[in-house]
């Protein structure tokens, strides 16, 4: 009677405001639970807290026995309580994963925010917040993609991040502006579990570099540092923009990847297998997944400016993709773009545009 008593007072604090989702990654309807800390989490986040029992002992809402003090731990806490107390102090470019990030992401996210309490005290968030950071990164040589131990440098009052080839080199191999700086995890396409893709622009074409460093927790540092000085300049940039207008522009996921056969506007040549990126309104096109330059770049303008995208024989470009699923993505992903109203700054990058 008393397991029932108990179970059906969990399943009644699920439906409570706020814990009907993971208190970490705001999965819908989690089924576990840490009995420590008093959240209700998902499948995925509850593998990521049994990893520091420590700090945090889980339990399946459905399928484990609970006692009384436990039950009324939940009771008393819950997903609100929480975040209340583990997520006061979060600053603002610091980015919360949700449950479709990469695992590295989500595990740093719940390691910093009850493990280290890195949103409780805030000298704890040194490493990302000092607006300076240099370090060792190994990172993918353009040539014959070995990764190499480089020496990085960001610096807000430089505006720039730069990495040298040599550790007594007095000029940097790169500098990558700030304002054109982007960054985001991509583990599969790299082949490292903390794998980060750079990209920055010179001479108005992208370029990429490919890094990771066997320390999790330092390469998300790197991320969100990356994103705090991006924060950074672009307050300075916009100086009425609210901290809701700037968050969304500090770094980007790609809204589709994948292979695909193009052909340009004459179609008079072969198709040719490309991997294609679609990075906001640049469709960027490489011969291998981890080129550092791009061979092409298509610019997307929006439907106001009459640019669509059909299936058949467009009169400009002609994409092929492999099966019939990958087309309706890449169909919805154009649309996505084609569909919002372009923005005054970027009628630049359709000056630019061009393949």
């Amino acid at each position: 009677m008393a397991k029932e008593k108990y179970k059906k007072a969990l399943l009644e604090l699920l439906r409570r405001e706020g814990n009907d989702v993971c208190a970490d990654c705001d999965a819908p309807d989690p089924d576990w639970a840490s009995h420590t800390l008093g959240v209700f989490i998902c499948l995925n986040c509850s593998g990521i807290h049994r990893n520091i029992p420590h700090v945090s002992k889980v339990k399946s809402v459905r399928l484990d026995e609970w006692d009384n003090v436990q039950v009324e731990l939940m009771a008393s806490s819950g997903n609100s309580v929480s975040k209340a107390k583990y997520e006061s102090k979060i600053p603002p470019f610091y980015y919360k994963p949700t449950f479709s990030d990469c695992p590295l992401l989500r595990e740093q996210w719940i390691r910093a925010k009850y493990e280290r309490k890195e949103f409780i005290y805030i000298e704890k968030q040194e490493p990302y917040s000092a607006g300076y950071r240099e370090g060792f990164l190994w990172k993918r040589g353009r040539d014959n993609g070995q990764f190499l131990s480089r020496k990085f440098v960001l610096s807000e009052r430089e505006g720039a991040l730069k990495y040298y080839n040599k550790n007594d080199a007095k000029e940097p191999k790169a500098i990558m502006k700030i304002e054109h700086l982007n960054a985001t995890f991509q583990p599969a396409k790299i082949g490292n579990p903390h794998g980060l893709q750079i990209t920055y622009l010179k001479d108005n074409s992208t370029r990429n570099i490919f890094v990771y460093h066997e320390d999790g927790k330092e390469m998300v540092d790197w991320f969100n540092a990356i994103r705090a000085a991006r924060f950074h300049y672009l307050q300075v940039a916009f100086p009425g923009a609210s901290d809701l207008d700037l968050v969304p522009k500090l770094s980007r996921n790609y809204l589709k990847e994948g292979y695909m056969e193009k052909t340009g506007p004459k179609q008079t040549e072969g198709f040719k297998k490309r991997w294609f990126t679609m990075d906001d309104r640049r469709l960027m096109y490489f011969k291998d997944p981890l080129d550092a330059f791009a061979r092409g770049e298509v610019f997307i303008g929006s439907k106001e400016n009459s640019y669509k995208v059909l299936e058949g024989l467009p009169p400009k470009f002609l994409f092929a993709c492999e099966t019939e699923s990958d087309q309706l993505e890449w169909i919805a992903a154009f649309q996505k773009v084609i569909s919002r109203p372009m923005l005054p700054q970027e009628y630049a990058g359709e000056a630019r545009g061009g393949t």
